[in-house]
């Protein structure tokens, strides 16, 4: 097999030296090893590089420049030939050269078997490859590999909308932290997370890689996130950049206004490139406003690196990207193609040698990418041990899955359960319990704990007979044609949602036998390759009749009923509430789903999650409800600066749960609002509440600080938020003073004729409240003339003219 592969390479090898493609002894042949079956990109590079330095003496080696350091990296790249500097804004990646089925994303990586892909070597000037790995909700490698019985398994922590809804810091960045020991352990240079896109549309596939449909809250807990893994050494990568909200116009033309892109769009990943400094940064598959993503240079250079100071390096998300202008992207400011392809490789030679690239712009790219190889865990020698600490990794996932569930519900203090009562499960999402991710998202366990055995652990008595019976129907199910388990691959979900089993005599003989019924209810198991539909926002009717029967079973016994719901993100919930007694939003918040549930339902935790998006009442309500996901490989964001609860504030429509909402099993009171400087605006406003518990259970409180600013020649939403913070745990009577510091920046607004950001004259009433619309507490401040606080380049204006949707 050896020898065969050799004379297969060296045919390669004639026919790339005949197309003026390879340098004998160079590390460009990396990339004809990562076409080649079952091997690593570098092998092949450093056998070659070690056959051209053979021939030279010792002195001529020594001359050979060396990456050891940011210092060495301008002679490095003078060094560097055409065909290796191209060779080096490429990844070498096997899947992406000989794709199966079509497939072009997955475990690309040969260093770590099931890491998504890896940038080439060039072993003669001591370049390594590095290393990324997916994703949002842990490190997703393989979990076995040739010739060991080992297993490399990983923590599935709670997706970004979950950690979004705990509204803790300090807790984000313990999870970046022990995913970061997690990365170090299996020689993972890179991550390729957090993604931090807005949650602005309600069906978007990919919104359970994002944290919020606020962009202070994205922002922030990227920051966190980001900070918690590269203080520990290895990098980041914040996606998608920019304007990804869906999956049907993958590559289609979003138009976006300069304000919502400045102030909703792009404002999360301004404060995350300003203050934690990602490593890297993802460019989308979509166009911005007439340009694609990869190929904008206003977004990638003007905006990201001019106005905000980005100093890593930009990548493509994993695509073939053989139908882009190569030279463009690269001007652009796209520093790496991933997951790379020979064919790149030769279209950038060759926009070079036809003078359509220039040859300077090809020396920044690899020079960005440089300073991050020099950074990372490989380069300084760090060795992989394989075997990172996963018992302290799920403690930290069980905290934030608890932490990051919402009681939404609480009627006549239904929750906590205590004194282990019996219970009675319903649903099919007992037996095929969600913990989420798919895609990019998944990650490989080593256990899964399901609401039962979640339960049943915490002392809890199960009504086993219901149990079997599920158990029972969900097999018999999935055995049918209809309902089976289908091949599937990255992108398609295997599992067809099941339709409820009719329980209306099991709930009357569980009423009776048990002392409360939990309904879990799942959205249907998603795709990552597509955007959820209308449909899936509301529940099915085998649902809605389960929660009927369950309902008027249990409250004939007086009995209460409780609604957990195992889903990525809003649901329809007004036509059914009335019928259970308590509501707890679970999320599908990774591995420790059962025990962060029960530890919640048990008041073993005290529920202080809070939600970052807005559940509406209806589907139809929304703005873009006849509109999204588009037509004709176009969208328009007609909604503009009005997403998610600046909307429903505005235009005073309801919700069924809004933004910021979140109840707990104790109370708190919110006194002495206030803000400094006497009520005018200098450099900043600072704002003060004193918070009580007064409730009868220790506890936290998310204390959000919004801004309601007056029009002037910029329209302004009813509200926006501006600050927040999480209380310690505060024991009954204790109070905790909070301070948020608001510098003329947050207050600004984008003034698209003066592409600046300006504090607009006039008062300001600040308010501070438990959400968005549960205000416990104002105060007013006044500006008596425009600030201009900082211009910025004129870039990203709309190429086409659309509505957008005013106040006035």
């Amino acid at each position: 097999m050896l020898k065969k592969w050799r004379k297969k390479r060296k045919k390669l090898v004639a026919i790339a030296l005949a197309s003026g493609l390879i340098v004998s002894g160079l590390g460009v042949e990396s990339a004809f090893a990562a076409g080649t079956p079952n091997s690593n990109a570098s092998i092949v590079a450093q056998e070659a590089s070690a056959k051209g330095q053979a021939k030279k003496t010792g002195t001529e080696q020594q001359q050979v420049p060396q990456l050891v350091d940011a210092a060495s990296i301008n002679a490095v790249i003078a060094a560097m030939s055409l065909q290796e500097k191209a060779a080096m804004v490429v990844g070498a990646n096997s899947v992406a050269l000989n794709p199966v089925n079509g497939e072009i994303i997955g475990a690309q990586s040969r260093i770590v078997p099931g890491a998504a892909g890896q940038t080439q070597a060039i072993p003669r000037l001591g370049i390594p490859a590095i290393v990324f790995a997916d994703g949002p909700m842990g490190v997703r490698i393989d979990p076995t590999r040739e010739g060991t019985d080992q297993t490399f398994h990983a923590t599935k922590f709670p997706a970004p909308p979950v950690l979004a809804a705990t509204w803790d810091t300090e807790l984000v960045n313990k999870v970046g932290e022990a995913t970061a020991h997690e990365l170090n352990a299996f020689g993972i240079d890179l991550l390729l997370a957090p993604g931090m896109n807005i949650q602005s549309y309600l069906l978007n596939g990919r919104n359970n890689e994002y944290f919020s449909e606020d962009p202070l809250v994205t922002g922030i807990m990227t920051r966190e996130f980001v900070n918690g893994v590269q203080d520990n050494g290895v990098g980041t990568t914040i996606k998608h950049f920019a304007a990804y909200n869906q999956r049907t116009l993958n590559n289609g033309f979003m138009n976006v206004s300069q304000r919502a892109l400045r102030e909703i769009y792009l404002k999360g990943f301004e404060i995350a490139v300003k203050e934690s400094d990602p490593w890297a940064v993802m460019s989308s598959y979509n166009g911005i406003n007439g340009e694609m993503a990869t190929e904008n240079k206003d977004l990638l250079s003007t905006v990201l690196r001019d106005d905000w100071g980005f100093n890593g390096f930009v990548m493509t998300d994993w695509e073939n990207g053989n139908n882009r202008d190569i030279a463009k992207q690269v001007e652009a400011g796209n520093d790496l193609f991933m997951p790379g392809n020979l064919e790149q490789i030769n279209r950038i030679i060759a926009a070079v040698n036809d003078g359509s690239l220039d040859e300077k712009y090809l020396d920044r790219n690899v020079k960005n990418i440089l300073n991050i190889v020099v950074k990372t865990p490989r380069f300084n020698g760090h060795v992989a041990t394989d075997n990172p600490d996963l018992e302290a990794s799920a403690k930290v996932a069980r905290q934030a899955a608890a932490d990051g569930m919402v009681l939404l519900k609480n009627e006549d203090k239904a929750l906590p359960l205590t004194n282990n009562p019996s219970v009675s499960l319903f649903g099919t999402p007992t037996i095929e319990t969600m913990t989420g991710g798919r895609g990019s998202a998944l990650v490989n366990t080593p256990y899964q704990i399901s609401i039962p055995e979640g339960l049943q652990d915490a002392g809890l008595t199960l009504n086993e007979d219901l149990l079997a019976k599920y158990e029972t129907y969900v097999e018999e199910l999935r055995a049918t044609d209809e309902y089976k388990q289908t091949p599937g691959n990255f992108f398609v979900s295997t599992l067809p949602t099941l339709p409820e089993m009719d329980v209306a005599e099991e709930a009357i003989a569980a009423a009776e036998q048990t002392d409360v019924g939990i309904i879990v209810l799942a959205t249907e198991f998603g795709s990552y390759g597509r955007d959820r539909m209308e449909e899936d926002f509301y529940l099915s009717e085998s649902k809605l009749k389960m929660i009927d029967d369950v309902s008027a079973a249990y409250r004939a016994q007086g009995k209460p009923v409780i609604a957990v719901l195992n889903v990525e993100g809003p649901l329809e919930t007004a036509s059914w509430e009335d019928k259970v007694d308590g509501i707890v939003l679970s999320w599908q918040p990774g591995q420790e789903l059962g025990s962060a549930l029960s530890d919640v339902l048990t008041g073993k935790v005290n529920p202080s999650g809070k939600l970052a998006q807005t559940f509406p009442v209806d589907y139809q309500d929304l703005p873009y409800a006849d509109r999204y996901p588009g037509v004709n490989d176009e969208f328009s964001y007609e909604e503009d600066i009005y997403v998610g609860y600046r909307y429903h504030s505005t235009f005073d429509l309801d919700s069924a749960y809004e933004f910021g909402y979140g109840l707990s099993y104790t109370t708190f009171d919110y006194d002495k609002v206030r803000v400094n400087r006497n009520g005018q605006l200098k450099d900043k406003i600072t704002v003060f509440a004193e918070i009580t518990n007064t409730g009868e259970v220790t506890g936290r409180e998310a204390v959000q600080v919004y801004v309601s600013a007056p029009d002037g020649k910029l329209e302004k939403p009813e509200i926006e938020l501006k600050a927040f913070a999480k209380t310690k745990e505060l024991r009954p009577g204790k109070k905790e003073n909070v301070k948020f510091d608001l510098d003329l920046k947050d207050l600004a607004s984008f003034d698209e004729e003066k592409s600046a950001w300006i504090v607009e004259k006039g008062t300001y009433e600040v308010l501070v409240g438990a959400s968005s619309t549960d205000i416990r507490g104002t105060a007013f401040f006044n500006v008596d003339k425009d600030i201009v606080v900082e211009t910025v380049n004129e870039a990203l204006a709309p190429q086409v003219e659309f509505t957008r949707i005013s106040k006035n």
